[in-house]
């Protein structure tokens, strides 16, 4: 299977490492932001083409799908350019910044048939994984998940220390983790409230968020977020239900009382990324729609959208 990764940085750099561990997928082609860069990080996996226009990937021979591990503002666009050139496309989090180019990505991959992924890794993170098992084998409801999703970006630098060309941004980004993996875990969201801090002056954005969940059954989540923490960096998660407590950290997993819990077995590597990938790569040679389709995320995108507008006053 030929691929292309649009998105040479330190995310991209991540599915290249998780692509080497997936038998009988070859990476064709790297896009960047510029040339030079991207060259380079071709040049580290071996890939024979670096390019900085997405159009040149997709006319490849034989390109069979895309991961597009670029800026948030690009996604939607770029998504929906590799739907209509045929192409197979993940989409790292979030699919989009607005509900209307989510909607608008949604429409265009149930028209074409092809498979249409969001990387929410928190569907796939081992520690998570353990935590929806007990759910769906009916040993473990629910009741409340705290999660602290925590950054130190008053400079607008990526996870490399380098300065970033865009920028982040807490609900549209970091809470739709939370948003989508709390309705995964306890059902349909059908409330969802939010306030946010004051805008960072010259970064445009909130800089501190807070956001309370309630699913169907009653379910509840508290989730915070903050660009100013000056601490371990990271988002971690408190399960409380009716038969025990876990702290998932990435992909590991905690009891209540942070003792280590064994996740052998979960599934076939310990490396949310690389599983995620692995879905993409399996639902494209299977046919199928896989776990985190584009049609399956975007109740999570109408939560952001609503609460958005909260935000706003409207």
């Amino acid at each position: 299977m030929k691929i292309a990764l649009a998105g040479a940085g330190a995310f991209g750099e991540k599915h290249l490492d998780a692509l080497k561990l997936i038998d009988g997928v070859e990476v064709v082609s790297v896009v960047g932001r510029t040339l030079e860069a991207t060259q380079k990080v071709a040049d580290k996996y071996g890939i024979g083409h670096a390019t900085t226009e997405l159009d040149q990937a997709l006319a490849i021979p034989g390109l069979d799908a895309v991961i597009l591990a670029t800026p948030t503002q690009l996604h939607a666009a770029q998504a929906l350019a590799c739907l209509n050139a045929g192409k197979h496309v993940q989409v790292e989090i979030p699919l989009a910044d607005s509900l209307a180019d989510a909607e608008a990505v949604a429409a265009r991959a149930a028209e074409t048939g092809l498979v249409a992924m969001v990387g929410h890794t928190r569907r796939f993170n081992p520690s998570h994984q353990w935590v929806h098992n007990r759910i769906r084998s009916s040993e473990l409801n629910i009741q409340q998940m705290d999660v602290q999703t925590y950054f130190f970006r008053r400079r607008n630098i990526n996870a490399k220390g380098e300065p970033r060309s865009w920028t982040d941004h807490l609900l549209w980004h970091h809470a739709a983790h939370t948003v989508d993996l709390f309705a995964y875990q306890a059902g349909p969201i059908v409330e969802a409230h939010a306030m946010q801090g004051p805008i960072h002056p010259e970064l445009g954005i909130a800089m501190d968020m807070s956001i309370q969940l309630k699913a169907e059954n009653g379910a509840i989540c508290t989730l915070s977020l903050s660009f100013n923490n000056d601490g371990p960096l990271g988002t971690f998660f408190r399960y409380i239900g009716d038969t025990g407590t876990w702290l998932a950290r990435y992909d590991d997993l905690f009891t209540g009382k942070d003792e280590p819990v064994d996740l052998t077995g979960v599934a076939v590597s310990s490396n949310g990324i690389e599983l995620q990938d692995r879905e993409f790569i399996a639902a494209i040679r299977e046919g199928r729609e896989p776990n985190a389709s584009v049609a399956q995320v975007l109740p999570c995108y109408r939560v952001l959208g609503a609460l958005e507008r909260q935000l706003a006053g409207r």
